[in-house]
């Protein structure tokens, strides 16, 4: 375990997190909304420090990020909780269950993380994924704040659910972020996932005014976030606030944990892609099969094929040595 970061102590030996909007209000003995940070007799400790529930090389395309050294490959581990609730969790055995079985995983020091990614044939970095890094940050830090100093790459997946002070010092030594922006209504976020949709919003802008790399995913539930005109709204704000080519992949949902809706059809993804289009360049469609559109980048000037996908193996033969469309010369937006 590890003294939190972020908190302030309160009568009673009660103590207030500090880390996200949740600012839970945490008895001795207890947990907060995230089940991982524990009050034990006014002292908030990270019960999940360096407990591993994954550990895996992956392609940095799962992620996804696909406008960020596109091709390479990328260690990455998760621990268990999350800050939210979402009912349809593909990942709710480490995400959303009882935290006990996982305490008595042992410790994994942030040196051997950076000594495993250092040896790595190929690797690019470190990612933190799989369930919800924020509520790892101690850990997460230490680890990226090491990788930092070995010229690695730190790649956070998040839901965006972090309060400005712990983010403003974790963007510092994170070089990418693919963040989860589930719908553009604040009932979603409130009623289905557990937050806020502006507590997210904050966290996107102040990524990108920090100038780190940015790709955000679009999960499609039918029934829930499937409105036209919100997904429209939505698509035009981060054209406007984020920027043109802020990379979005849209995300066909199939059901999982305590969601049980059918799948989201092919013809609302292509909608949803055409949508998009009017306002970002770089769109991708996720979990489609096999020959679907919306794999390849496109160059955002002439429209060529720049870098081409199969799954996760990609041909980026559209692009020069200088990162520009072969076709016409224009600059994409790719970090490699």
């Amino acid at each position: 375990m590890k003294e939190a970061a972020f908190y302030v102590k309160k009568e009673d030996r009660k103590v207030q997190c500090l880390l996200c909007p949740h600012s839970c209000i945490i008895e001795p003995g207890s947990h907060g909304k995230c089940r991982v940070r524990v009050n034990s007799d006014g002292i908030l400790l990270s019960e999940n420090y360096g407990r591993l529930t994954c550990l895996s090389p992956d392609p940095i395309e799962k992620k996804p990020l696909y406008h960020f050294f596109p091709g390479r490959d990328i260690l990455s581990l998760g621990t268990f909780g999350c800050n939210f609730t979402c009912p349809f969790c593909q990942n709710h055995n480490i995400s959303q269950s009882p935290t006990a079985p996982f305490i008595k995983v042992d410790e994994t020091s942030p040196g051997s993380i950076v000594a495993e990614a250092v040896n790595m044939p190929g690797n690019t970095g470190i990612a933190y994924t799989y369930n919800e890094p924020v509520v790892w940050y101690e850990y997460m830090y230490a680890v990226a704040l090491e990788a930092d100093g070995k010229n690695l790459k730190n790649v956070v997946v998040s839901n965006g659910y972090i309060s400005p002070q712990p983010l403003d010092k974790l963007i510092d030594v994170i070089h990418a972020f693919n963040i989860d922006l589930k719908s553009f209504s604040d009932s979603f976020y409130r009623n289905i996932a557990g937050g806020s949709l502006q507590a997210v919003k904050n966290t996107l802008k102040a990524i990108r005014m920090k100038d780190r790399h940015l790709e955000i995913t679009h999960l499609v539930v039918p029934g829930l976030n499937d409105s036209e005109d919100e997904f429209s709204a939505m698509t035009g704000w981060i054209a406007d606030e984020l920027g043109e080519e802020t990379v979005l992949h849209i995300s066909r949902y199939f059901s999982a944990w305590k969601l049980d809706l059918p799948y989201t059809s092919s013809g609302l993804m292509n909608n949803f892609f055409s949508i998009a289009k009017k306002r970002l360049p770089y769109v991708y469609l996720g979990n489609m099969p096999p020959g679907s559109k919306g794999s390849d980048t496109h160059c955002a000037g002439c429209g060529a094929v720049v870098i081409k996908r199969k799954g996760y193996r990609i041909d980026s033969g559209g692009l020069d040595g200088n990162g520009k469309c072969n076709s016409c010369g224009r600059p994409v937006a790719v970090r490699s």
